[in-house]
């Protein structure tokens, strides 16, 4: 009876993967440090086979997960129209209640027999058996035999925890349950008294911004959170993370922030390989709807390094949401793993980001300044006037107040507070980070993120001054020549100077001709420029 209750309550399993061996001889494949014997010809190929009741159970609980996530979303627009027609009243709530409870005692039995075709699948109980097994006893031998199955990482141990490094038990200055330290944006209006009155004169404004934000402005500025999204995207996801744990021998793991949110993460070691690349680990940071299953951390692992991929909070098998906040506390858990579990010494950490995984990258590049590198394709120096592109004029001053306040992605500024080694990609028909169409170059916003990195390590005049960023500004026309280097630094003139930051950015920015989606080459993934 145990064992049934277990099936019923139990996660959905998904895939048993092939079983892996690292004892195996190297693959053929190069940058591959193992492989599987004869495999076959697609990972689609071992997918767990559920029983006839099973399977359809499944399928009405998922179409019923799929009606509440569209009930959810337009649940104010119903209300409104329930509130016009007068269904609002008791005398229609009660009879609505009584519908509402009939369908969940026929969900539940639905779960129920869906828990009796599991038990009745030798494949299902032995899983159950192992991961209650793991939930047990966190032996090696038993999270490599779970390792073995992909299903609802709900049900998946905490590997590491964000308070597991020593060093974090014995700092007070460290993270606390209420986050990672974030720089905070200057007040709007500076020098005027904040008074108990001009508090209640902001609040209505406060709130609209709260409300935008924490609505609209999150599934905007981060598509790959909504659950409808997932679940069109679960086969694609599924496939490309049989692919990571298959063929490249990935190990997925589950870090639990100092928020609370669980973050989904893989790991592929290629230390193991004669590849020089491999000693070096590459911690990726997706867009706003990438995952790691299907995202940036190809680039990498084609080029033969480690690879440390992880899920923004709310994406796949991450918890949470993804507001700055949460993405900060969720990359410093992923740092502290690579360092601590890992094994990688901040010196060989490459933080590698697309798009708006800048904001993660620029802000472990600021928090961690011994990392070796870091590499941003596609990414921009502030959201605000991106934000503003795609919002109506009259919404300037709310949209503006909503980014600063709760969704401020100040990529630039926390790339200033680093000194290690930069390589910024632009992609030339960015049709995503430009503020006014794809072929204007000169409106993308890595040109801005590249102009306010050369000001602050240089210490040039602003644009206006006639200084060295008017030449690189200049100079990041399409087809311009890049002017060569003078090598005195001490003394030198205005010209001089101007010369150092056109080298200093032809260093620092590289072209690739393509749009925003376009997954980057390997051969494109370079370390930047080292004085």
């Amino acid at each position: 009876m145990a064992k049934l209750l277990s099936c019923v309550l139990g996660p959905r399993l998904y895939k048993i993967y092939r079983e892996r061996d690292s004892e195996r001889a190297p693959s053929s494949v190069p940058g591959t440090p193992t492989s599987v014997s004869n495999p076959p010809s697609s990972s689609w190929d071992t997918y767990y086979q559920p029983r006839a009741l099973e399977k359809h159970a499944d399928s009405i609980l998922a179409l019923a997960s799929v009606f509440w996530s569209i009930s959810y979303y337009s649940s104010p627009f119903a209300f409104f129209y329930l509130y016009r027609k007068g269904y609002l009243s008791l005398s229609k709530v009660v009879p609505f209640s009584h519908y509402a409870g009939t369908l969940l005692l026929l969900l539940a039995g639905v779960a129920c027999l869906r828990g009796i075709g599991r038990w009745t699948n030798p494949q299902y109980r032995q899983f159950i058996s192992i991961l209650e097994a793991t939930h047990r006893n966190q032996s090696a031998e038993n999270k490599r035999q779970l390792a073995n199955y992909n299903f609802d990482f709900r049900s998946w141990p905490v590997d590491f925890h964000w308070e597991e490094p020593s060093s974090r038990k014995e700092s007070r200055g460290g993270p606390s349950r209420r986050g990672v330290a974030l720089l905070r944006p200057e007040p709007l209006h500076r020098g005027t008294a904040d008074t108990f009155l001009s508090r209640v004169k902001k609040l209505p404004c406060q709130i609209t911004s709260y409300l935008v934000a924490h609505t609209l402005g999150r599934r905007m500025l981060y598509p790959g959170s909504v659950y409808l999204l997932q679940k069109a995207l679960m086969p694609v996801l599924l496939q490309g993370q049989a692919r990571l744990v298959e063929e490249c021998n990935g190990r997925r793991a589950k870090l639990l922030a100092c928020d609370g949110n669980e973050i989904d993460t893989m790991f592929v070691d290629r230390r193991g390989t004669a590849e020089p690349q491999g000693q070096k680990l590459v911690i990726c940071c997706e867009g706003n709807a990438g995952f790691y299953e299907v995202g940036c951390v190809s680039t990498p692992l084609e080029a033969g390094y480690s690879v440390l991929g992880w899920n923004h909070p709310g994406f796949a098998g991450s918890t949470g949401v993804p507001f700055p906040q949460n993405e900060a506390n969720a990359m410093d858990v992923v740092v502290q793993f690579a360092i601590h579990r890992l094994g990688f010494q901040p010196q060989d950490i490459i933080v590698y980001a697309w798009s708006i995984g800048g904001f993660t990258a620029t802000w472990a590049a600021m928090c961690y300044p011994d990392i070796s590198a870091v590499v941003l394709d596609a990414s921009f120096d502030d959201l605000v006037p991106l934000a503003l592109k795609v919002m109506p004029d009259s919404w300037r001053a709310l949209v503006t107040r909503t980014v600063r306040q709760h969704l401020n992605l100040n990529n630039a500024e926390q790339l200033c507070r680093y000194q290690g080694p930069v390589l910024l990609i632009r992609r030339t028909k960015d049709e995503i980070i430009t503020t006014t169409v794809p072929e204007d170059i000169m409106s993308n916003r890595g040109n801005d993120l590249l102009l306010k990195l050369l000001q602050f390590r240089l210490h040039l005049q602003p644009l206006g001054g006639g200084g060295g960023l008017v030449c690189v500004r200049a100079a990041l026309l399409p087809g311009r020549a890049w002017t060569r280097l003078p090598l005195e630094w001490e003394d030198m003139k205005a010209e001089g100077r101007q010369q150092l930051a056109l080298f200093l950015a032809r260093k620092h920015l590289h072209n690739f001709e393509a749009t925003h989606c376009t997954p980057l080459p390997a051969q494109h993934f370079q370390m930047p420029w080292r004085l």
